[in-house]
């Protein structure tokens, strides 16, 4: 395997799927002549041209739309938001015509459009550029919303995302565009909807998605210097979330820690949360633990914006809770 990283993970799926099926279309703010905001896009103006590759104003709301219509005219477009916060000016077109439309259609319409951009804290970037907005697409039937760790991951998730005849809101995260691992040099796709156990453990269960998943492994680590075993999943896909795989190893555990970068309240960890107390409740030894950001705006202030946010220490000491080991 190739050790490549997570934004040449995300460029190669672009670069397959288009040389694939000509249909397939990149288009958002500085996808072309600037090769991406965060480079993902290196490349792809050169290969496949102006009419495959889209610079858009920066007017969300009108380039998702026209996504939209392109997507139920048989395009397969791939948007890139420069950060899904400014999805928030986009939110009538999905919500009300991605979302619907084929459901509204009886299923006459297909509609593969892939939304994807950086989502979840970052640094130095503040309250208004700073935040996780899963929750908001999660909430919504008629999307699926997947959040890769992992660069082998990212492409499988990718690829699959791109030939998906539902729109699909693809999360990333800006702190692991650099983040490195092994990706295979042979095609493969990851099916949405399927978790991954990252790390087999037999005391508690960490569970999360995204860049924190990478952080419960480096907690699971320093646990098992304690004599804690934990298992670490990695939900890739939290709608349709896969509860199958959560419940299989929380039962074996009979812990659970749930780890979300967003803030608590409505957030998808604390529906996670939830579910499991829900579904798994005499199988539980200790309540459901969430460890999620502070529920307050994110500071500028790069002391303050580290401490609000999930780390660690924080898993480690919930891990603790739960195993009741928190004096040790």
């Amino acid at each position: 395997m190739a050790v490549i990283t997570f934004r040449e993970a995300l460029r190669q799926a672009l670069d397959e799927e288009m040389t694939r099926d000509k249909e397939v279309i990149v288009m958002g703010e500085e996808v072309a002549q600037y090769d991406g905001a965060y480079k993902v896009t290196k490349g792809l103006l050169d290969k496949y041209g102006p009419d495959r590759v889209l610079d858009t104003p920066i007017t969300e709301l009108g380039f998702t739309g026209l996504a939209v219509g392109a997507a139920m005219a048989g395009i397969r477009p791939v948007v890139e938001w420069m950060t899904i916060q400014f999805g928030l000016l986009a939110i009538d077109q999905l919500i009300n015509n991605a979302a619907k439309f084929r459901y509204m259609s009886g299923g006459q319409f297909k509609f593969p459009l892939v939304i994807r951009g950086p989502n979840g804290p970052a640094e130095f970037l503040g309250s208004q550029h700073s935040q996780s907005f899963a929750s908001y697409f999660v909430h919504v039937p008629g999307f699926k919303v997947v959040a890769p760790s992992t660069p082998y991951d990212a492409k499988g998730l990718l690829k699959a995302a791109i030939r998906d005849d539902n729109p699909v809101i693809f999360l990333e995260s800006e702190m692991s565009y650099g983040h490195k691992g092994e990706v295979p040099e042979e095609e493969y796709l990851i099916e949405i909807g399927k978790a991954d156990v990252k790390r087999a453990g037999t005391d508690a269960t960490l569970i999360s998605f995204s860049k924190p998943v990478l952080m419960c492994l480096t907690a699971a680590e320093e646990l098992e210097k304690q004599g804690i075993s934990v298992e670490v999943i990695d939900l890739r896909s939290l709608r349709p979330l896969d509860r199958e795989t959560v419940y299989a190893s929380v039962r074996k555990t009979n812990r659970a820690v749930v780890v979300d970068e967003a803030w608590p309240q409505a957030s998808v960890g604390s529906w996670i949360q939830a579910e499991i107390m829900k579904d798994c409740f005499d199988d539980l030894d200790a309540p459901v633990e969430l460890v999620a950001s502070e529920d307050v705006p994110m500071p500028y202030n790069h002391a303050l914006e580290l401490e609000v946010q999930p780390t660690v220490a924080k898993i480690v000491a919930a891990v603790k809770r739960v195993a009741y080991k928190e004096k040790e």
